[in-house]
């Protein structure tokens, strides 16, 4: 077999494992009796996860599945989503986690593209893959998990008996698609050296181990959730507190009850949970750290300061894993940290030439060594050679280095305004809006416009209760904003065009134009300060 690639300590027990199903044999020999996760309150066991992970491989082997056959799922967080997963790795085939809000056209069409042979699916989303089967020429099995019995039924009388499959770190572990926010979805095939450089990375800049307790609340079908949760905590000997949904109003009582140590965050959690009122309790808990993105400083600072815990900020993406680093004992606040050392970076211009420090162009990444990020796009050739051009992936997202190769990012590429010369980042307009106190969500789009190339347009979804009135809203903005970046539009909105992983689809607000009852500040005689 290939030799392993990930980092690991001389002690290890999984050091040399090449999938989850191969950690989780390596502490069922060990501590079968101990429990690695609990999910929505159900645990399981070390012992149980291994004997139901070989049920699955008998399961699907009799279904007449061979090793790098693709397996979808479309499940909530629960520990029958553990034992499919287990088992897929266990038997060789490529696991296919979908979102499990896909419906008609776009489930087809990724059950289609990622030549699924067979569907795991909850009961209660059984239906959707239903109706959409006769579009899916190559699903030939649909095996429904009841939401109680979970995988007891469907795997009643089946050997649980070792079974041994060889299984390369090269070769493909999953096929994850991308939200597809300006483009058709892309189907990201990951190795199983990918997914370990990944977890066993978490592990070093986080200082995991086994007295820790680790917490998230992300879907499994996601990159973060997989392999920065449970496959880290199960490498290092943790355990893991894994929800099938965030609440803010209850997260510090789950850190306090579970004994959280530490945890996971993305998009607006952190503000989410700063907009809570302020508690004798807020630095009533067992938690160290958090890790995730983003944590801008003026964000970072006060969560800091009010909740004691230690915010742990990266860059990375779903083809990329980790790509530059902060770490617990080493931070640089303000920045996503330095390159990881697999991976070099670099910022390029639009001729695809590096740029000096402090000057923005496009995130360019590489491998330093095989196994380290994404193989390719899954039946997407064209795709592929156009993203890792001149032997470079390109991210797509704008940002700059400083002198000591920290990384500061700026925006989406295709989310960036030219209004009069000035490239205004969404990013941040959207940063500075969604602080005011009346605001839950918001969108930046630049809108096409004679005079000044495009102006800023900025979509706003209220906090229960709450009106939005344009004109406090600019007041605030014009606080931190520079005046050309200050939005000349608002528009109060009920929802946003989302994707299935609850990204908004900027690009379907932009081809609906702005709505005649849209708050225009010229037209109103607000002044803008310079």
């Amino acid at each position: 077999m290939t030799s392993r690639t990930a980092l690991a300590d001389p002690q290890d027990i999984t050091r040399d494992c090449v999938t989850l199903a191969e950690v989780v044999a390596a502490r069922a020999a060990e501590t079968p009796d101990a429990v690695p996760v609990s999910v929505a309150g159900r645990t399981v066991t070390y012992g149980e996860l291994h004997a139901a992970g070989n049920q699955v491989v008998r399961a699907l082997a009799d279904r007449g599945l061979v090793p790098g056959d693709r397996v979808a799922l479309v499940m909530t967080n629960s520990v029958a989503f553990l034992q499919v997963w287990v088992g897929v790795g266990a038997g060789g085939f490529v696991e296919v986690p979908l979102n499990v809000a896909l419906r008609g056209a776009l489930l087809a069409d990724q059950l289609h593209r990622s030549g699924a042979r067979v569907v795991v699916v909850d009961a209660g989303l059984a239906e959707r893959v239903r109706q959409v089967r006769g579009d899916v020429p190559d699903l030939q099995h649909i095996v429904v998990v009841d939401a109680d019995a979970g995988l007891q039924s469907v795997l009643e009388g089946v050997s649980s008996a070792p079974v041994t499959v060889e299984v390369d770190p090269f070769d493909p572990s999953s096929i994850m698609f991308t939200s597809g926010t300006t483009g058709p979805s892309k189907g990201v095939v990951r190795s199983h050296a990918a997914d370990f450089t990944l977890a066993r990375t978490t592990i070093q800049i986080m200082g995991y181990g086994p007295d820790d307790v680790l917490y998230s609340a992300f879907p499994l079908y996601h990159l973060n959730a997989k392999f920065n949760s449970v496959l880290a905590s199960m490498v290092c000997g943790a355990r893991l507190v894994l929800h099938d949904r965030f609440s803010a109003s209850t997260f510090w009582d789950t850190c306090r009850e579970e004994g959280v140590t530490a945890f996971n965050f993305m998009g607006a959690l952190l503000t989410m949970l700063l907009k809570q009122p302020a508690s004798d309790r807020d630095r009533d808990h067992t938690v160290r750290c958090a890790y995730g993105a983003p944590a801008p400083a003026e964000l970072l600072r006060p969560f800091e300061a009010r909740f004691g815990v230690q915010l742990v900020e990266v860059y990375g993406s779903t083809e990329l894993g980790i790509a530059t680093m902060n770490a617990v004992d080493d931070r640089v606040i303000g920045t996503s940290g330095r390159a990881a050392p697999y991976v070099e970076l670099e910022i390029h211009d639009a001729d695809d030439r590096p740029v000096a420090a402090g000057t923005t162009g496009e995130i360019c990444v590489r491998p330093r060594r095989p196994g380290a990020i994404f193989d390719r796009y899954h039946d997407m050739p064209i795709q592929t050679l156009e993203a890792i051009r001149n032997l470079w992936f390109h991210t797509g997202d704008r940002a700059w280095l400083d002198t000591g190769g920290g990384l500061h990012f700026v925006d989406r590429m295709k989310d960036a305004v030219r209004r009069r010369g000035e490239n205004i980042s969404s990013f941040e307009v959207e940063k500075v809006v969604a602080a005011h106190d009346a605001v839950a969500a918001c969108a930046v789009v630049g809108v096409p416009d004679e005079v000044s190339g495009e102006e800023v347009a900025v979509y706003v979804i209220a906090q229960p209760g709450e009106a939005i009135d344009p004109v406090d809203l600019l007041d605030h903005c014009q606080t931190d904003l520079p005046h050309f970046a200050v939005p000349r539009y608002v528009v109060a909105v009920a929802e946003f065009p989302r994707t299935p992983s609850q990204r908004v689809e900027k690009y379907k607000l932009r081809e609906a134009g702005l709505p005649a009852d849209v708050w225009d500040r010229e037209a109103a005689g607000y002044e803008v300060a310079r």
